[in-house]
Protein backbone atom coordinates (compact mmCIF):
# COMPACT_ATOMS: atom_id res chain seq x y z
CA UNK A 1 0.00 0.00 0.00
CA UNK A 2 1.21 3.28 -0.91
CA UNK A 3 3.27 4.81 2.78
CA UNK A 4 1.04 8.03 1.85
CA UNK A 5 -2.17 6.94 2.48
CA UNK A 6 -1.10 5.14 5.30
CA UNK A 7 -0.31 8.23 7.09
CA UNK A 8 -3.01 10.14 5.99
CA UNK A 9 -5.31 6.96 7.21
CA UNK A 10 -3.40 6.73 11.06
CA UNK A 11 -3.98 11.17 10.98
CA UNK A 12 -7.76 10.58 10.44
CA UNK A 13 -7.68 7.47 13.92
CA UNK A 14 -5.97 10.32 16.24
CA UNK A 15 -8.42 13.10 14.86
CA UNK A 16 -11.53 10.47 15.15
CA UNK A 17 -10.06 9.50 18.55
CA UNK A 18 -9.08 12.44 19.92
CA UNK A 19 -11.95 15.03 19.33
CA UNK A 20 -14.97 12.78 20.46
CA UNK A 21 -12.94 12.00 23.84
CA UNK A 22 -12.35 15.53 24.31
CA UNK A 23 -16.32 16.21 23.99
CA UNK A 24 -17.30 13.82 26.02
CA UNK A 25 -14.99 14.74 29.40
CA UNK A 26 -16.38 18.33 29.40
CA UNK A 27 -20.36 16.81 28.83
CA UNK A 28 -19.53 14.52 31.41
CA UNK A 29 -17.60 16.90 33.55
CA UNK A 30 -20.62 20.11 33.43
CA UNK A 31 -23.39 17.51 33.56
CA UNK A 32 -21.93 15.77 36.31
CA UNK A 33 -21.81 19.20 38.24
CA UNK A 34 -25.27 19.65 37.29
CA UNK A 35 -26.28 16.75 38.83
CA UNK A 36 -24.56 16.89 41.62
CA UNK A 37 -25.98 20.39 42.41
CA UNK A 38 -30.03 19.37 41.15
CA UNK A 39 -30.42 16.48 43.61
CA UNK A 40 -29.86 18.48 46.98
CA UNK A 41 -32.14 21.45 45.67
CA UNK A 42 -34.76 18.83 45.03
CA UNK A 43 -34.10 16.04 47.62
CA UNK A 44 -34.99 19.65 50.17
CA UNK A 45 -37.50 20.59 48.46
CA UNK A 46 -39.04 17.10 47.78
CA UNK A 47 -38.70 16.23 51.84
CA UNK A 48 -40.26 19.66 52.59
CA UNK A 49 -43.08 18.85 50.60
CA UNK A 50 -43.42 15.20 51.82
CA UNK A 51 -43.09 15.99 55.26
CA UNK A 52 -45.91 19.00 54.75
CA UNK A 53 -47.80 16.41 52.92
CA UNK A 54 -47.66 13.51 55.60
CA UNK A 55 -49.20 16.12 57.78
CA UNK A 56 -51.91 17.55 56.46
CA UNK A 57 -53.17 14.05 55.12
CA UNK A 58 -52.76 13.38 58.75
CA UNK A 59 -55.03 15.86 59.84
CA UNK A 60 -57.17 15.32 57.33
CA UNK A 61 -57.62 11.58 58.35
CA UNK A 62 -58.22 12.27 61.90
CA UNK A 63 -60.89 14.55 60.68
CA UNK A 64 -62.29 12.29 57.62
CA UNK A 65 -62.37 9.35 60.03
CA UNK A 66 -64.15 11.41 63.27
CA UNK A 67 -66.90 12.56 60.86
CA UNK A 68 -67.19 9.78 58.99
CA UNK A 69 -67.95 7.67 62.26
CA UNK A 70 -70.36 10.34 63.58
CA UNK A 71 -72.08 10.39 60.17
CA UNK A 72 -72.80 6.92 59.98
CA UNK A 73 -74.29 7.14 63.80
CA UNK A 74 -76.41 10.30 62.92
CA UNK A 75 -77.86 7.99 59.72
CA UNK A 76 -78.26 4.88 62.19
CA UNK A 77 -80.52 7.19 64.87
CA UNK A 78 -82.46 8.76 61.81
CA UNK A 79 -83.25 5.34 60.54
CA UNK A 80 -84.24 4.23 63.82
CA UNK A 81 -86.53 6.85 64.13
CA UNK A 82 -88.03 6.65 60.78
CA UNK A 83 -89.09 3.01 60.98
CA UNK A 84 -90.16 3.76 64.61
CA UNK A 85 -92.64 6.15 63.30
CA UNK A 86 -93.67 3.68 60.64
CA UNK A 87 -94.89 1.04 62.98
CA UNK A 88 -91.55 -0.66 62.88
CA UNK A 89 -90.58 -1.03 66.74
CA UNK A 90 -89.29 -4.38 66.98
CA UNK A 91 -85.12 -4.43 67.88
CA UNK A 92 -82.69 -5.11 65.72
CA UNK A 93 -79.01 -6.43 65.67
CA UNK A 94 -75.89 -4.26 64.38
CA UNK A 95 -75.79 -6.37 61.47
CA UNK A 96 -79.34 -6.33 60.32
CA UNK A 97 -79.23 -2.21 60.97
CA UNK A 98 -76.13 -1.81 58.68
CA UNK A 99 -77.59 -3.81 56.02
CA UNK A 100 -80.41 -1.88 56.37
CA UNK A 101 -79.14 1.58 56.25
CA UNK A 102 -76.12 0.27 53.67
CA UNK A 103 -73.16 0.66 55.38
CA UNK A 104 -71.88 -2.60 54.83
CA UNK A 105 -68.01 -1.32 54.10
CA UNK A 106 -67.85 0.16 58.08
CA UNK A 107 -64.26 -0.82 59.68
CA UNK A 108 -64.11 -3.00 62.65
CA UNK A 109 -63.08 -0.26 64.56
CA UNK A 110 -66.15 2.29 64.06
CA UNK A 111 -68.24 -0.94 64.41
CA UNK A 112 -66.88 -1.56 67.65
CA UNK A 113 -67.03 1.86 68.11
CA UNK A 114 -70.74 1.76 67.76
CA UNK A 115 -71.14 -1.10 69.64
CA UNK A 116 -69.72 -0.51 72.74
CA UNK A 117 -69.54 3.54 72.91
CA UNK A 118 -71.93 5.39 70.63
CA UNK A 119 -74.90 3.03 70.57
CA UNK A 120 -74.96 2.35 73.90
CA UNK A 121 -74.86 5.92 75.32
CA UNK A 122 -77.27 7.39 72.77
CA UNK A 123 -80.10 8.86 74.51
CA UNK A 124 -82.47 7.89 71.64
CA UNK A 125 -81.45 4.22 71.65
CA UNK A 126 -82.29 1.81 73.54
CA UNK A 127 -80.11 -1.79 74.18
CA UNK A 128 -81.45 -5.43 74.67
CA UNK A 129 -79.28 -8.05 74.66
CA UNK A 130 -77.27 -6.92 71.65
CA UNK A 131 -79.86 -5.48 69.81
CA UNK A 132 -81.38 -2.06 69.21
CA UNK A 133 -84.25 0.10 69.06
CA UNK A 134 -85.34 3.84 69.39
CA UNK A 135 -86.25 5.13 72.49
CA UNK A 136 -88.67 8.12 72.54
CA UNK A 137 -89.34 10.26 75.25
CA UNK A 138 -92.91 9.01 75.46
CA UNK A 139 -93.52 5.79 73.92
CA UNK A 140 -97.22 5.69 72.50
CA UNK A 141 -98.82 2.60 71.16
CA UNK A 142 -101.57 4.05 69.95
CA UNK A 143 -104.07 7.25 69.91
CA UNK A 144 -105.28 5.95 73.43
CA UNK A 145 -102.37 6.13 75.04
CA UNK A 146 -101.88 9.47 73.70
CA UNK A 147 -105.46 10.63 75.21
CA UNK A 148 -104.30 8.66 78.33
CA UNK A 149 -101.02 10.82 78.34
CA UNK A 150 -102.89 14.29 77.90
CA UNK A 151 -105.54 13.26 80.58
CA UNK A 152 -102.21 12.84 82.57
CA UNK A 153 -100.43 15.85 81.94
CA UNK A 154 -103.85 18.05 82.75
CA UNK A 155 -104.64 16.24 86.11
CA UNK A 156 -101.14 17.39 87.32
CA UNK A 157 -101.07 20.32 86.26
CA UNK A 158 -98.15 19.91 83.40
CA UNK A 159 -99.29 21.45 80.80
CA UNK A 160 -99.37 20.26 76.84
CA UNK A 161 -96.88 17.60 75.11
CA UNK A 162 -95.19 18.89 72.24
CA UNK A 163 -96.11 17.77 69.16
CA UNK A 164 -92.56 16.81 67.87
CA UNK A 165 -92.32 14.34 70.73
CA UNK A 166 -95.62 12.65 70.12
CA UNK A 167 -94.99 12.49 66.37
CA UNK A 168 -91.29 10.69 67.69
CA UNK A 169 -93.18 8.29 69.69
CA UNK A 170 -96.29 7.57 68.82
CA UNK A 171 -96.17 5.53 65.16
CA UNK A 172 -98.52 7.29 62.41
CA UNK A 173 -98.99 10.12 64.68
CA UNK A 174 -100.90 12.63 61.83
CA UNK A 175 -103.20 9.96 61.25
CA UNK A 176 -103.88 9.06 65.26
CA UNK A 177 -104.20 12.85 65.96
CA UNK A 178 -106.39 13.31 63.01
CA UNK A 179 -109.07 10.62 64.40
CA UNK A 180 -108.71 12.18 67.97
CA UNK A 181 -110.23 15.49 66.49
CA UNK A 182 -111.66 17.64 68.87
CA UNK A 183 -110.25 15.52 72.33
CA UNK A 184 -107.12 17.82 71.27
CA UNK A 185 -106.31 21.26 71.49
CA UNK A 186 -103.51 22.72 69.05
CA UNK A 187 -101.39 25.62 70.70
CA UNK A 188 -98.96 27.37 68.89
CA UNK A 189 -95.85 28.61 71.16
CA UNK A 190 -93.68 32.29 69.98
CA UNK A 191 -91.12 30.13 69.03
CA UNK A 192 -93.71 28.25 66.26
CA UNK A 193 -93.92 24.92 68.03
CA UNK A 194 -96.94 23.13 68.40
CA UNK A 195 -98.49 21.99 72.19
CA UNK A 196 -101.02 19.71 72.11
CA UNK A 197 -103.43 19.93 75.80
CA UNK A 198 -106.34 17.91 76.65
CA UNK A 199 -109.88 19.01 76.02
CA UNK A 200 -111.53 18.41 79.31
CA UNK A 201 -115.19 18.64 77.75
CA UNK A 202 -116.19 18.23 81.58
CA UNK A 203 -114.95 22.00 82.19
CA UNK A 204 -117.04 23.86 79.15
CA UNK A 205 -119.54 25.68 80.94
CA UNK A 206 -121.07 28.98 80.31
CA UNK A 207 -120.46 32.25 82.38
CA UNK A 208 -122.73 34.89 82.79
CA UNK A 209 -121.46 37.84 81.25
CA UNK A 210 -121.73 40.43 83.86
CA UNK A 211 -119.12 37.69 86.16
CA UNK A 212 -116.70 38.05 83.50
CA UNK A 213 -117.22 41.79 83.20
CA UNK A 214 -116.51 41.71 87.35
CA UNK A 215 -113.41 39.53 86.91
CA UNK A 216 -111.65 41.46 83.81
CA UNK A 217 -112.17 44.60 85.96
CA UNK A 218 -109.64 43.85 89.03
CA UNK A 219 -106.42 44.65 88.07
CA UNK A 220 -103.62 41.58 89.18
CA UNK A 221 -101.19 42.58 86.90
CA UNK A 222 -98.76 44.53 90.00
CA UNK A 223 -99.78 41.95 92.71
CA UNK A 224 -97.74 39.22 93.43
CA UNK A 225 -99.55 35.78 95.27
CA UNK A 226 -98.22 37.05 98.54
CA UNK A 227 -100.24 40.05 98.36
CA UNK A 228 -103.10 38.22 96.37
CA UNK A 229 -103.39 35.67 99.46
CA UNK A 230 -103.30 38.84 102.06
CA UNK A 231 -106.23 40.95 100.06
CA UNK A 232 -108.35 37.64 99.92
CA UNK A 233 -107.53 37.08 103.54
CA UNK A 234 -108.76 40.77 104.49
CA UNK A 235 -111.92 40.24 102.19
CA UNK A 236 -112.62 37.19 104.38
CA UNK A 237 -112.06 34.61 101.87
CA UNK A 238 -109.80 31.68 101.99
CA UNK A 239 -108.00 30.48 99.34
CA UNK A 240 -107.29 27.15 97.89
CA UNK A 241 -104.26 26.69 99.26
CA UNK A 242 -105.44 26.98 102.86
CA UNK A 243 -108.50 24.23 102.14
CA UNK A 244 -105.82 20.85 101.12
CA UNK A 245 -103.95 18.80 103.21
CA UNK A 246 -101.56 20.58 106.09
CA UNK A 247 -97.87 19.24 105.70
CA UNK A 248 -96.94 17.61 109.15
CA UNK A 249 -93.95 18.40 110.32
CA UNK A 250 -91.08 15.73 111.40
CA UNK A 251 -90.73 15.58 115.28
CA UNK A 252 -87.58 16.48 115.94
CA UNK A 253 -85.85 14.05 117.93
CA UNK A 254 -83.97 15.76 121.30
CA UNK A 255 -80.31 15.60 121.17
CA UNK A 256 -78.62 13.92 123.80
CA UNK A 257 -76.22 16.10 125.98
CA UNK A 258 -73.04 14.96 126.27
CA UNK A 259 -71.12 13.38 129.65
CA UNK A 260 -73.38 10.97 132.25
CA UNK A 261 -75.79 12.55 134.48
CA UNK A 262 -75.89 11.39 137.80
CA UNK A 263 -78.92 9.20 138.84
CA UNK A 264 -81.12 9.86 141.45
CA UNK A 265 -83.00 7.22 143.06
CA UNK A 266 -86.00 6.85 145.45
CA UNK A 267 -85.04 6.78 149.14
CA UNK A 268 -87.33 4.23 150.52
CA UNK A 269 -87.11 2.85 154.57
CA UNK A 270 -86.98 6.42 155.42
CA UNK A 271 -87.75 5.12 159.55
CA UNK A 272 -84.48 3.64 159.67
CA UNK A 273 -82.65 6.86 158.10
CA UNK A 274 -80.65 7.21 161.20
CA UNK A 275 -79.31 3.30 161.51
CA UNK A 276 -78.82 2.91 157.66
CA UNK A 277 -75.93 4.15 155.88
CA UNK A 278 -75.63 5.23 152.26
CA UNK A 279 -72.59 3.12 149.93
CA UNK A 280 -73.65 5.12 146.52
CA UNK A 281 -70.48 7.00 146.98
CA UNK A 282 -68.78 3.78 148.00
CA UNK A 283 -67.63 2.20 151.11
CA UNK A 284 -66.28 4.61 153.32
CA UNK A 285 -63.09 4.89 154.81
CA UNK A 286 -62.72 3.53 158.34
CA UNK A 287 -62.03 6.06 160.75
Amino acid sequence: MDPALLRERELFKKRALSTPAVEKRQASSDSGSHKKKKPKVDRESSSGSKHSAESSNGSFNIKASSGYKFGCLAKIVNYMKTRHQNGDTHFLTLDEILDETKLLDIGMKQKQWLMTEALVSNPKIEVRDGTYGFKPKYNLKDKKALVRLLDKHDQLGLGGVLLEDVEEGLPNSAKAIKALGDQIIFVTRPDKKKILFYNDKHCQFAVDEEFQKLWRSVPVDSMDEEKIEEYLKRQGITSMQETGPKKVLPVQKRKKQGGQRKRHFKTHNNHLAGVLEDYSDGVPAKK
